[in-house]
């Protein structure tokens, strides 16, 4: 036989040079859950390892990652219902604790990258991401009030926002209103292929913001559908985009590469909450070995064409890449 595969397998050094897909720190951003107040490490049981973190304790939270080598991080609000309205004003609030500890990360960890949240369901008294009018989403009416949220975050210091809302038309309308409040250099990280998955549970569960009626089936995607991640993608692109994301990443390894395979753009891909607790689930009854497992499913994240990983494993794999 001429060709024998098996000889660039057969040792480390060897697998190592041929290598195709490598898996750096660079490429992950970890999710942090805030809270407001002092001293608060609210631990969430599906989420096993993460909590919700007061300001004191996500900052603690980025120097440890920082020192690690971890740089970049997406930060989410658990809102008290109290603060929660219709039109979700708390999202642009001076008081708003979100804002707060954003000013106070950067200002801190100036080299770090900060990416946001831009959807109404954590403050929205509804749980949906859009405004309900007469027991529906509307389109339009949502996009001002996404614009002053996404004005507020990068006023606040934000570097990338990410509206996860799948309003159409929300790329372009954002991009205005922030490049008119003086804040073009802000990226934009759109979810443009983002599904109504099953995935999502122990995310809600973090921020209590399961919708209060219905299901996000009218504007998140069907998750029979791959072709209309093109469109989507192109729509966002053309309206400015600086990433688009795809979630969940795991299930949808093949919208992760049709994407990667359409646009120059960077491709970004969230590994969601139920695709980490399952990893967890089966690892704590020894039926996965957790660093293992672990590694492969980033790997074919990044395999598949993502160059940007959201994902709750990004310390955890820093620690091990630190450990070695």
């Amino acid at each position: 036989m001429l060709e024998r595969p098996r000889r660039n397998r057969t040792s480390e050094a060897v697998r190592s040079m041929v290598r195709e897909t490598r898996l750096s720190l660079d490429n992950l951003i970890f999710p942090l859950f805030l809270v407001d107040g002092n001293g608060q490490r609210q631990p969430i049981a599906s989420l096993p390892g993460i909590a919700r973190l007061s300001q004191d304790n996500a900052l603690r939270e980025v120097e440890q990652c920082m020192n690690l080598g971890l740089r970049s991080f997406v930060l989410f609000p658990a809102v008290e219902d109290a603060l929660k309205d219709r039109e979700a004003t708390y999202s642009w609030s001076r008081d708003n604790f979100y804002l707060r500890i954003i000013r106070q990360v950067k200002k801190e960890f100036p080299e770090c990258c900060l990416a946001s949240d831009v959807a109404m369901d954590p403050y929205s008294s509804d749980g949906h991401d859009g405004l309900v009018e007469n027991g529906n989403i509307v389109n339009d009416d949502t996009l001002p009030i996404l614009a002053r949220m996404a004005v507020a975050q990068a006023e606040a210091g934000i570097d990338i926002i990410g509206p996860s809302d799948m309003m159409d038309g929300r790329v372009g309308y954002l991009r205005e209103a922030m490049d008119q409040a003086g804040h073009s250099q802000v990226g934009i990280m759109s979810y443009c292929a983002k599904y109504a998955s099953a995935m999502y549970g122990p995310f809600r569960d973090a921020l209590s913001s399961a919708p209060k009626f219905g299901d996000k089936k009218t504007y998140q995607m069907d998750p029979a559908n791959q072709r209309e991640a093109l469109r989507e993608a192109a729509l966002d692109e053309a309206e400015g985009a600086d990433f688009l994301m795809v979630k969940p990443a795991l299930m949808y390894l093949d919208v992760i590469h049709l994407l990667s395979e359409h646009t120059a753009l960077p491709i970004a891909a969230y590994n969601v909450s139920g695709e980490y607790a399952m990893l967890k689930a089966a690892a704590e009854r020894g039926w996965l070995d957790h660093d293992r497992a672990m590694n492969e499913m980033l790997l074919s994240i990044r395999r598949a064409g993502a160059t940007a990983i959201l994902t709750y494993f990004a310390k955890e794999y820093a620690e091990k890449a630190v450990g070695r």
